[in-house]
């Protein structure tokens, strides 16, 4: 069972689904939930199910990943006090998120080259530790033929989408690209789209949506749990 945030937004119900689908053509038999804004929930999916390995599409381990989702999946033992549930970690972080960073990138004409700044723009996160991650994967993708690479937030940390983009032309990048370290199209990405061009930033990517670097990323947290290796384990 994979558990998506949810939004009111269609558009992110699509980019789920469309996901899913290329994890669905790999041969894995995956039901769809959501945590909020959007059916099923978790609790309803897991129903009669008995045993479920539970996959988290959220892009780092935040709130929602240490709270809502054990509180959801104690509320899901507790109806069927017989069902057994292995949790993945979620799809963050992951080396092959920066393939589909790149890929989502290289769709709007940006590549890896020594003038081109590039801004990892995640939603932002009252958990300390899930920012530091993203300034982390930012850290890691300077190493890979960028001019920087920089951390910034929609919202609840700094720096601002628009306050990087403006500090790498600032320290002299001749180009600054956004990467859009989101799931699914929604408020957040809107947002920063709308901010970073404003403030300048040649290029904004999709969301990652479909991208096949993340099938691949499921598929192994799956398999993973298969043979209990990183699997937090609940029933």
């Amino acid at each position: 069972m994979a558990v998506a945030h949810g939004s009111r937004d269609p558009r992110a119900t699509a980019a789920v689904e469309a996901l899913l689908d290329l994890v669905r053509a790999r041969g894995l038999d995956v039901r769809t939930s959501y945590l909020d804004h959007a059916p099923p929930s978790p609790v309803r999916v897991l129903a009669g199910l008995g045993e479920a390995v539970v996959m988290p599409l959220l892009l780092t381990e935040a709130y929602h990943s240490k709270i809502d989702l054990p509180g959801v999946l104690a509320a899901a033992r507790r109806h069927d006090p017989r069902l057994s549930v292995r949790v993945t970690g979620t799809l963050g972080p992951h080396p092959l998120l920066l393939d589909a960073l790149e890929r989502r990138l290289a769709e709007v004409g940006v590549l890896p080259s020594p003038g081109t700044g590039v801004v990892l723009v995640s939603a932002g996160s009252s958990d300390p530790s899930a920012n530091a991650v993203i300034a982390a994967t930012a850290r890691a993708w300077r190493r890979r033929g960028w001019y920087d690479a920089r951390p910034a937030y929609a919202s609840a940390a700094s720096p601002s989408p628009a306050e990087a983009v403006r500090a790498l032309y600032e320290a002299g990048a001749s180009k600054v690209a956004v990467a859009s370290y989101f799931l699914a199209p929604g408020h957040f990405a809107d947002k920063v789209r709308a901010a970073a061009e404003e403030a300048g930033a040649h290029a904004v990517s999709p969301v990652l949506a479909d991208a096949p670097e993340l099938a691949e990323i499921i598929v192994e947290r799956y398999r993973a749990a298969l043979t209990d290796r990183a699997v937090r384990t609940a029933g």
